[in-house]
């Protein structure tokens, strides 16, 4: 296990059940890189991640 699985878990666990939009989650990212900078590249990352999941499809 992941040390980051523990935080996905608990994420899962607390707010699993909820439904949140795109544009949420962009603002939520948004919030927490202006909160900590030091995470810009691997947000980035994650988020062209998402963004791309369905080009793989397309090949």
């Amino acid at each position: 296990m992941y040390y980051t699985d523990r935080g996905i878990e608990e994420l899962e666990q607390r707010r699993g059940e909820e439904e949140v939009s795109l544009n949420w989650l962009a603002a939520r990212l948004r919030e927490f890189v202006d909160d900590n900078p030091e995470f810009e590249v691997p947000v980035e990352r994650l988020a062209t991640w998402l963004a791309r999941l369905d080009d793989e499809d397309e090949d």
